[in-house]
């Protein structure tokens, strides 16, 4: 007989649906890596249905526990008939929403937080970051991936874009770990570049794709990458990455008219700006993922509309930076799909998304003047739904029937999210990344109440400190 299936159930939760909407008293199946029903607490499984009012929750214990028999009293309980390995949550007083994307992250970059502080981001890549980055190794990038996909579960973030090197090293962490990424190896161009198939970054590509192809769970998914307009050659290389893409089924990821310096020096040396540069390239003839963003120009918008181009979104790097403010809610009006990155922490200084959607609402409603600008609905769907379709991954980043169970579960009994009008907005505008007490990816219970369930934290963490004091060795003479 073949085994039987592995179940969850949230029970007595409530539920952030696609729509916004909070709907109580839920009780969520999981079987295996999917979302099976969704039924009103205590019942078989229904179809959704909004409760015409909210009520208070009583305190209760939160605890997970593997039953047997019903814990309800009264009617027919999806538990009764689950047998006895369903582990049941109970969700009172708790709040599931779609697990966060991250869609821009140079994760590895965790081993340099806080390295190259005030610096304008040329002077702080070329003098600090890329003399930083020649000196490390594969098992670096994977002890600095462990740290910032920890740090990553812990805030709520289920999957994340990275573009970085050594991608051995990154996919090895998202493999251990269990949680999503589409990574990619950045490519730029050095002088005597011959092509994108004789460069590491056609190395790295090839790699991932590999990896891809042996990981039967499909968390890992490849993709290429193009680094930035101003670390590029001529159309030749982009034209060549392009047909890759084209030929290999590829999305790509990019950095994207960053600063004023970025957008204005590419438009006197090339005519035309990053955006139509790399267009004339065929480039956006992919999907295609574009960082930043923050100098885009009406036809460079026309160019994301017509191509379908899904932007990241990273405002406290932008900030940060100073780079600037990209005017999101414009570009959302223009039908654009927006979703949210962090950017690495090198730059943040963390990997919180939570703290990304709440800056990027305040900001459209200071640069609008509309309070209503980017309310709690669309930052739920920029930081989940938005940022599975731009993956590519169409059965994520919603709380349906059939959809991955990709879960997050916030604790609505905290002092900051008391007392309780709006869950969704509590979490936007009020809660912290300490609020999140489970996060679940296709299934697994990857960080519970505190604790990692497949990373080894207090190792992570000495090996970080290791690296940090091996690296500064050689930079700088310090021991």
């Amino acid at each position: 007989m073949p085994p039987e299936p592995k179940r969850f159930l949230f029970k007595n939760i409530a539920l952030a649906a696609a729509s916004g909407e909070v709907l109580e008293d839920r009780d969520i199946l999981v079987e295996n890596d999917r979302i099976v029903s969704i039924s009103p607490s205590g019942g078989v499984a229904a179809p959704l249905a909004v409760q015409p009012a909210r009520t208070a929750r009583p305190p209760a214990p939160k605890t997970a526990s593997t039953v047997g028999a019903a814990t309800t009293s009264g009617g027919s309980s999806p538990t009764a008939r689950l047998g006895n390995s369903t582990e049941v949550y109970d969700g009172r007083g708790k709040l599931a929403l779609p697990g966060f994307y991250n869609l821009h992250s140079h994760v590895p970059m965790t081993l340099l937080r806080g390295y190259g502080e005030g610096l304008p981001l040329k002077t702080w890549l070329f003098e600090r970051i890329f003399p930083f980055e020649a000196l490390l190794t594969e098992e670096d990038c994977y002890w600095g991936s462990l740290l910032g996909i920890a740090e990553m579960l812990a805030s709520g973030t289920v999957s994340f874009s990275d573009m970085y090197l050594l991608t051995p090293g990154i996919a090895k962490a998202v493999t251990e770990s269990g949680i999503k990424a589409n990574l990619s190896h950045g490519y730029s161009t050095a002088p005597k570049s011959k092509g994108f198939a004789d460069s590491r970054a056609y190395e790295g590509t090839r790699f991932l794709m590999e990896a891809a192809r042996t990981d039967t769970s499909g968390r890992l998914v490849p993709d290429a990458a193009v680094h930035a307009e101003y670390t590029f050659g001529d159309e030749r290389f982009g034209r060549e990455i392009a047909e890759f893409c084209r030929r290999e089924g590829l999305r790509v990821q990019i950095h994207l008219s960053e600063t004023k310096d970025e957008h204005e020096t590419c438009k006197a040396k090339r005519g035309c700006t990053p955006t139509a540069f790399f267009d004339s390239c065929g480039l956006f003839e992919v999907p295609a993922i574009a960082a930043h963003g923050v100098w885009l120009e009406d036809r460079d918008l026309d160019i994301f509309a017509e191509r379908g181009i899904s932007l990241a979104h990273c405002p406290v790097s932008n900030l940060k930076l100073a780079s600037g403010m990209a005017p999101i809610q414009k570009i959302i009006d223009r039908g654009i799909r927006v979703c949210l990155g962090t950017d690495g922490a090198a730059s943040n200084n963390n990997l919180n998304l939570l703290k990304e959607a709440n800056l990027a609402s305040l900001l459209q409603k200071g640069l609008t003047g509309d309070p209503l600008a980017l309310g709690p609905a669309q930052l739920l769907e920029l930081a989940s739904r938005n940022g599975a379709l731009a993956q590519g991954r169409t059965d994520c980043g919603t709380l349906e029937e059939g959809m991955k169970a990709d879960i997050i579960v916030f604790n609505l009994d905290s002092p900051r999210m008391r007392p309780d009008y709006d869950p969704l907005v509590s979490v936007f505008f009020a809660a912290d990344s300490s609020d999140i007490v489970l996060t679940m990816v296709d299934g697994q219970i990857l960080y519970k109440s505190g604790k990692f369930t497949t990373i080894d934290i207090t190792r992570v963490l000495a090996e970080a400190e290791r690296i940090q004091g091996e690296k500064l060795h050689r930079l700088e003479g310090k021991q």
